[in-house]
């Protein structure tokens, strides 16, 4: 297999074997293929019908807050969850064409996530510029989280 499934493979000058593909360059490919949103723009997505997905793990979200009415889903469990033909989805995962705004804390690993969800045929997925934090900077709403939550 060449490359990495869903990114683009970019030829070597010699058309020898490929290098081994850092973290900056795999980040960069990837976010090449998406069509990243801002908070504002990721704002409007959810109030037409999209859907936010808060992939933070727990003491991220009770120290900081929440998106109110984002689906909270903790990496691990991203694909198996937002599949539409999974078994163990959630049920707001209910087309392949569903817009899709995945966010981190701050932008980086929820890159990886959207292609991720793009590799299941999810196309319209992607993920918010700067995370939860530029969300909250932007002063769009967040709710204080339940402890435990």
């Amino acid at each position: 297999m060449n490359g990495v499934p869903g990114v683009p493979v970019e030829e070597h000058p010699s058309g020898g074997a490929q290098p081994p593909l850092g973290i900056d360059e795999l980040l960069e490919r990837v976010r090449r293929g998406l069509d990243r949103v801002t908070p504002e723009q990721a704002y409007g997505i959810a109030g037409s019908g999209g859907l936010l997905v808060d992939t933070r793990y727990a003491e991220l979200r009770e120290r900081d807050g929440l998106v109110p009415g984002a689906l909270v889903v903790e990496r691990n469990e991203l694909e198996w969850r937002l599949d539409p033909q999974g078994s163990h989805r959630a049920p707001e995962a209910t087309r392949h064409d569903l817009r899709i705004v995945v966010f981190c804390n701050e932008g980086y690993a929820s890159s990886l996530a959207a292609a991720s969800l793009r590799q299941l045929g999810l196309r319209y997925a992607t993920d918010l510029i700067g995370g939860f934090q530029a969300w909250k900077a932007a002063g769009l709403p967040v709710e204080q989280a339940e402890q435990g939550a």
